[in-house]
């Protein structure tokens, strides 16, 4: 088990491949925030990335609340993010939604009890001719209907417990 000392460390390496001008912010928050076991970004961890780049903290913490993809809480393995801008919603995402959260067990923001899938939306994921669209920890689906959405998070789902 990792120590608060080698989280620290840890921190610091990530930190030190980037130079220390403001301009690394975002590359150096999402290398720290997608760092296993963490996946979010700690008020210790927001810290030290404000005095590694000489920031004030509230600077670092506005950049890592306007993004999305950033979290400063705990979430699980896998992040599904579904999207709900117009097109999708218009193509049944408000029931595709529905879907999911009846199938992982848990509302928008929260953590499946086994700690696998968090349930976000999204306002827009890029994909309108694709309606509706999800991604699951990068890789986008399209076209989806709830049959094809359960069998994306089965097969994520199988293919975790097989590591």
């Amino acid at each position: 088990m990792a120590t608060a000392r080698d989280e620290e460390v840890a921190v610091r390496d990530v930190m030190e491949k980037y130079p220390a001008t403001r301009d690394n912010l975002l590359d150096i928050l999402h290398e720290l925030q997608g760092a296993e076991p963490r996946q979010y970004l700690s008020l210790e961890v927001l810290r030290a990335v404000a005095e590694y780049l000489r920031m004030p903290l509230s600077e670092v913490m506005d950049a890592a609340s306007f993004y999305s993809m950033y979290s400063f809480v705990p979430r699980g393995r896998h992040i599904v993010r579904l999207c709900v801008s117009p097109p999708c919603r218009l193509f049944g995402g408000e029931a595709l939604l529905e879907a999911l959260k009846k199938r992982l067990g848990v509302e928008v923001g929260e953590t499946t009890p086994d700690g696998a899938f968090t349930l976000e939306t999204s306002s827009c994921l890029g994909a309108c001719g694709n309606a509706p669209a999800m991604m699951i920890d990068g890789t986008l689906y399209g076209d989806l209907t709830e049959a094809k959405a359960a069998e994306v998070v089965s097969r994520v789902r199988r293919e975790d417990a097989a590591r």
